[in-house]
């Protein structure tokens, strides 16, 4: 029987360490965010707003898509990282050396064919120029001694992520490797982000109606396929890809499984508000069912060779039960 380890496992993690660090990162976000929380009128209009997104998506230029993909991942990271800069100088400086390493790293690659390089000199000067901004910022650290949030840290996360894309795209390290790193973190800091927006009643309007814009957009028009493919195309980090493992083999190589962010958020945020409202055990317990209902769908996909069948069914088939359960408990007592 064929079947499916890997996605459900990463479905897993992420919803789990989303569900963890949320409780860490929470009031911090809410602070930043103004303590705004989500009313129905919002969710109904962010439902609707996503369906016209992604029907209009295949007729917007892949120039153009590509620059609105790659300023919304890098103000993601610019936002995230200048929220969370405040902390200690031996942090800053470890993270200060971290990007060092990474871009020079990068660099060395690009500059030694180690890599394929289609731009020629253009990729090693750009990460030498990042990599000495990056010790610039680690210097001037260390004489700085002012306390709160740093503009010049949150630069380098966006700044590396647009180099790395530039240079590094058309490489085999890109795909499968540095493309499905950058979109599990992009999972969690999407759910981490959003999901302070929602509050129990929303999340409930959230999920049934994006589950239904969901099974329209796959099964009946279609376009949210066009859609993954179009964007996919451009190596964008819009969905995590890995091999079907135990692995298959066919004539065209591995056999691989791809799950958007966008699921990936719909889980974790299914997870999360599970905890906040009955608990951390049935947070995990829900972490649990909906990765099982996910391989279990997987199964049946590989088996009847389904190509595209909506996220949100196969989660949210596997939190269900989950929820039904945590509801009659509380109701008892």
């Amino acid at each position: 029987m064929n079947l499916d380890l890997t996605m459900p496992t990463v479905l897993f993690l992420v919803a789990l360490l989303a569900m963890f660090l949320n409780k860490k990162v929470e009031s911090k976000l809410k602070g930043a965010l103004e303590n705004r929380e989500f009313r129905t009128r919002d969710t109904i209009l962010l439902v609707a707003t996503m369906g016209i997104t992604i029907s209009v998506v295949v007729l917007i230029p892949e120039f153009a898509l590509m620059a609105i993909f790659l300023f919304a991942y890098s103000m993601l990271l610019f936002i995230f990282t200048h929220i969370f800069s405040d902390f200690n100088k031996t942090r800053a400086s470890i993270f200060c050396l971290a990007f060092l390493v990474i871009t020079i790293a990068a660099a060395l690659a690009l500059q030694l064919n180690l890599v394929t390089n289609t731009l020629g000199i253009l990729g090693p000067i750009a990460f030498y120029g990042l990599s000495l901004f990056t010790l610039s910022a680690l210097i001037y650290e260390h004489r700085r001694t002012a306390t709160g949030e740093r503009w010049y840290l949150a630069v380098l996360p966006p700044a590396l992520f647009i180099c790395l894309y530039a240079f590094y795209n058309r490489t085999s390290l890109w795909f499968p490797y540095i493309l499905n790193l950058y979109g599990i973190a992009f999972a969690v800091l999407i759910i981490l982000y959003m999901g302070t927006l929602f509050t129990w009643k929303t999340t409930l309007i959230f999920t049934g109606l994006l589950t239904i814009v969901d099974t329209i957009l796959v099964l009946v028009t279609r376009t949210m396929v066009s859609a993954a493919m179009s964007v996919q195309a451009l190596r964008l980090p819009v969905l995590v890809s890995l091999p079907v493992l135990p692995l298959i083999v066919t004539e065209r190589g591995l056999q691989y499984m791809s799950l958007g962010l966008g699921d990936f958020f719909f889980a974790g945020l299914l997870a999360t508000q599970t905890m906040k409202k009955y608990g951390r055990l049935y947070g995990v317990c829900a972490i649990i069912t909906m990765a099982l209902s996910f391989g279990i769908f997987e199964i049946l996909l590989i088996y009847y060779e389904v190509s595209a069948f909506p996220g949100t069914v196969m989660i949210i088939i596997g939190w269900l039960p989950i929820a039904f359960l945590s509801f009659i408990r509380k109701s008892k007592r």
